[in-house]
């Protein structure tokens, strides 16, 4: 082999270990950035979340409150208390009892969004046997047309536990398990 022939071979063999040393930094440097902007994009994310957080906490509790008032609100105490006007016959009282129930059910339908489906349901099934209880109670009494006569009649089928208070248990029991 020439002079000539070897210097070209070792020529070529620098430039091979240079190429491929450049080749495995590129890597290693590619590599690097990729890993930055992975974590770049995770801090992004988490901070995100926690600016989400930050806004949708505070609604979502505020959801439970108003969800928690309307079940308060539909408890035979209160929603014949607020219902009852003297003069009123049964039917009145009826009409007046399941609407102010219906009523508040349309007003808070939004909330849904922020409880989980599971008591979303229970409130809804708490709603529906609630209003079944008041239509129930009236068609038994439809003869005697004394409204005093539905209000105790409604307070004797709920005096262990009403619809609302079972909502209420998983509405408690749900806040506990999110927010300790």
């Amino acid at each position: 082999m020439s002079t000539g022939q070897i210097i070209i071979l070792n020529v070529l063999a620098v430039l091979a270990a240079v190429a491929l040393t450049g080749w495995i930094f590129y890597l290693l440097v590619k590599r690097w950035i990729d890993m930055k902007q992975k974590e770049t994009l995770l801090q992004l994310k988490m901070e995100e979340r926690g600016a989400t957080l930050r806004v949708v906490t505070p609604l979502r509790l505020q959801a439970y409150e108003r969800m928690a008032l309307f079940l308060e609100r539909m408890m035979p105490s209160s929603l014949v208390l607020r219902c009852y006007q003297p003069g009123m016959d049964l039917k009145q009282l009826q009409g007046v009892m399941t609407k102010s129930i219906r009523d508040e059910w349309e007003h808070n339908l939004s909330q849904q969004v922020y409880l989980s489906p599971e008591l979303w349901m229970r409130i809804r099934e708490a709603k529906d046997e609630m209003i079944n209880l008041v239509n129930s109670s009236a068609v038994g009494l439809a003869e005697v047309n004394d409204p005093t006569r539905l209000a105790a009649t409604v307070f004797a089928s709920v005096a262990d536990h009403s619809p609302a208070d079972k909502a209420l248990d998983a509405m408690h029991a749900e806040l506990r398990e999110l927010y300790g």
